[in-house]
């Protein structure tokens, strides 16, 4: 059998079939709030909270806070936002800053050093005046 499975061969030699029970089966209607745009919405999910919250049909139902969600991300929304909470914008604004000064530095010598052309120049003309 080319281009196709034979099912037999994997039954003849014990291939193992899928794992039962894998997938969560607790599934339950749970709100997620993005506290920092105000937005929050009722879903079914596993993810596992301690919280409750009364939800605008007035049941009360168990709550996730999530940090981004698609009334805050970018990509959503079009507009940049930095979340910055260990200061890596700041770390690398100013490695920036320096890579800028270095290569400010490094033009101010270029420019105080004679083009090399000239160095030719000059030593072809004592050449010429020895010869």
């Amino acid at each position: 059998m080319i281009g196709a499975v034979d099912f037999t061969a994997l039954i003849r030699y014990n291939v193992p079939s899928m794992k039962k029970d894998l997938h969560p089966t607790d599934y339950r209607l749970v709100v997620f709030i993005d506290e920092a745009a105000g937005f929050s919405f009722l879903t079914k999910s596993t993810a596992p909270t301690n919280e409750t919250i009364k939800w605008e049909d007035g049941n009360e139902y168990p709550v996730v806070k999530v940090h981004i969600s698609s009334a805050s991300h970018p990509f959503f929304t079009g507009e940049e936002k930095i979340i910055d909470t260990e200061g890596r914008v700041d770390r690398f604004a100013a490695r920036m800053k320096k890579a800028k000064e270095h290569k400010e530095m490094l033009a101010k010598k270029a420019a105080k050093k004679p083009a090399p052309k000239a160095k030719e120049a000059e030593s072809e003309e004592k050449v010429k005046e020895v010869a």
